[in-house]
């Protein structure tokens, strides 16, 4: 793939594909697998939807500045509230990529990764939050507990568990591994740089000087189970 591929620059690598309701555009390699695992969560008695797919570098980085300029509110490993508007650039960053991925390294530029959800239990007041209250103790606990039971079965697993990785928890988020994994090893550290060089960043500087490290704990540090 290529540097635009992998950073969201472009969709030439994706596929068209109807889960549920909508169209997403996924990777080829993994639109079977997808289908598959859908399939059988919904033979079980789930309705198998995803949340959000595939995100652009464009969309990655807007929600990256909302969240710089204090639009968007930033959460703690609990899912509270951080009040933020005394917080230097880099404690603001190290907030944000608890939940959300730098602009051009996030795992959903690739088509591979997914937020999912059982849209039948969803309830009528409230809707779906995507925080992890909801799959370990609520209305998506049993089809978490399905997803962990299946996912190898068709290819998945889960990229942010507990302890596992820099990010928070996210028991929504599932990866198709074989090519994901083929995806994060072309992602280079030099790369990623260039691609961040010319995008209107909020903290960009800060990002700079601490893109090493951002690299190895919130993109390649990861659960492999």
């Amino acid at each position: 793939m290529t540097a635009e591929q992998l950073t969201g620059k472009t969709e030439s690598h994706l596929t068209e594909v109807l889960v549920g309701q909508k169209h997403f555009l996924v990777h080829p390699a993994v639109k079977d697998d997808l289908l598959s695992l859908k399939e059988a969560a919904d033979k079980e008695g789930f309705n198998f939807n995803i949340a959000s797919g595939f995100r652009s570098f464009e969309r990655q980085l807007a929600i990256w500045n909302r969240k710089m300029s204090g639009e968007a509110v930033l959460l703690d490993e609990n899912s509270q509230i951080i009040e933020s508007q005394n917080l230097s650039d880099e404690q603001k960053i190290a907030a944000i990529l608890r939940w959300s991925a730098l602009p051009g390294a996030s795992r959903h530029h690739w088509g591979t990764d997914f937020d999912v959800f059982d849209r039948n239990t969803i309830p009528s007041e409230g809707g779906l939050k995507l925080e992890p209250w909801e799959y370990l103790q609520d209305h998506q606990h049993p089809f978490y507990l399905w997803l962990q039971a299946h996912l190898a079965d068709f290819g998945f697993f889960f990229p942010y568990q507990e302890n596992g990785s820099g990010v928070a928890f996210e028991p929504w988020h599932i990866s198709h591994k074989k090519t994901a994994q083929a995806c994060l090893q072309q992602l280079t550290l030099d790369q990623l740089s260039t691609q961040l060089d010319s995008a209107p960043i909020l903290g960009k500087e800060c990002v700079r000087q601490g893109l090493a490290k951002i690299y190895n704990q919130y993109i390649t540090n990861i659960s492999t189970r």
